[in-house]
This record gives structure tokens, sequence and C-alpha cells, in this order.
């Protein structure tokens, strides 16, 4: 076993839960103990959240104990969502999703743009890859994954879908593909309004039909 993963016991439970930090952090900003919205969504290029802010189509969720981000509540599909932008990468993903999870959510996307790696499509289900170092990989890398089918490159999907998987929590990770790392001219466009027209159309389908809704 690699030395990082010595004496991490994953079956044994934690020791530091999110509730304990939400209840710190309710104590200390005087909030009380509201849930948020049953279906939340995490916006890590932070568009769709700009954009219903600028429309006045959104309001901070005041309760959110949170000490990073901010969670904005807007209407879609009928109901009152929720929305944190800027959560980018893995590790801040999962430390959001934990803390939405224990505040009442119960059904949480992610909405994330992703580098092509495969060039085909479009798609609708495929394989991503996970990087926390987008500025070091390499060509080999993406060869590698290229041969293995992998279809975009993102930076939070893998560990979210672990946390799904290790919590039991409902998860679904959303990949615009928008760029090809920076390896051709007109790069990392999204479309109209940068993308938020489309994101959000498709964001409202999936929770009118979601059973969490």
């Amino acid at each position: 076993m690699p030395p990082l993963l010595d004496n991490k016991n994953p079956s044994s439970p934690s020791v530091f839960r999110p509730a304990a930090l939400l209840r710190e952090a309710r104590r200390q900003k005087g909030l009380t103990d509201v849930d948020v919205p049953a279906v939340c969504i995490l916006d890590p290029d932070g568009d769709i959240v700009r954009r219903l802010r600028r429309e006045n189509r959104s309001k901070p969720f005041e309760s959110w104990p949170c000490y990073h981000t901010q969670l904005d509540g807007f209407e879609l599909a009928g109901q009152t969502v929720g929305i944190i932008g800027s959560v980018v990468g893995a590790p801040f993903a999962v430390l959001i999703a934990e803390e939405l999870f224990a505040s009442g959510c119960r059904f949480l996307l992610s909405l994330t743009s992703a580098g092509q790696i495969t060039a085909c499509g479009p798609f609708f289900v495929g394989a991503t890859w996970t990087t926390d170092a987008p500025f070091r990989e390499t060509a080999a890398a993406i060869e590698a994954a290229r041969s293995k089918g992998v279809l975009a490159v993102e930076m939070e999907a893998a560990a979210l879908y672990a946390f799904s998987r290790a919590s039991g929590a409902a998860l679904l990770c959303l990949a615009h593909v928008t760029n090809s790392m920076g390896q051709a001219g007109q790069d990392f466009e999204k479309g109209e309004a940068d993308g938020t027209a489309n994101a959000l159309a498709v964001l409202e389908a999936i929770i009118g039909i979601s059973e969490h809704a």
C-alpha cells in the first residue's frame, strides 16, 4: 500500500464530521439551522451564478454557514434550487458537497467545463478524467487517456462520485466540453451568454424529472 494510504482505514468512521463544522459556524455567525434547498448545483466556472445575479434572478441563502462559499437560491423547474459558484477542484468540491448534504440537500448536480480528449461526439454519457493539476499534464498522459476511451478532462467528477459511492448521496456530474486545453485558436468558447442559456435548460430538464426534486 502506498505510504499516502498508511493508517487511513477507510472503513472506519471519521472523527471530524461536516455537521460539527456547520454547528460551530452557525454558533459563531449567529445563524439559525435552516435546511438548504433539496436540489443544489455546483457551478465551478461561476458563469451561471454571475448571470443569475446580474439579472436579479437569485438571492443569497442567508442561513448558509459555510466559511468558504455563498449559497444562492433561484427558481428552476418550479422549485427553489440552491447554487454555489467557483467550487473548483476535487477536494473543494467534495468539501462543499459534504456540507450541502449535511444541511438538507438531497440531490446535487455539478456542471463544469472540460477539455476535449477524444475528438468525437456529441456524447450524453461517457468517461472523463479528473485532474488536480491541469497545467502539469503531459502529451503522454493525454494520449494514454485517449487510448482508454476517455472523452474529456475536468477537475471534480471522480472525487464527487467517490463521495457519492461512500455516502449514498444522490449526485450527477455534467461536463460541457469547451476547449482542447489551449491547443487551438478560438478555444474556451462556451456559446451564447457563456453557455449559461444551454446550461440552465439542461439543468431544468434534469431537475424536472428527478425523483429527488
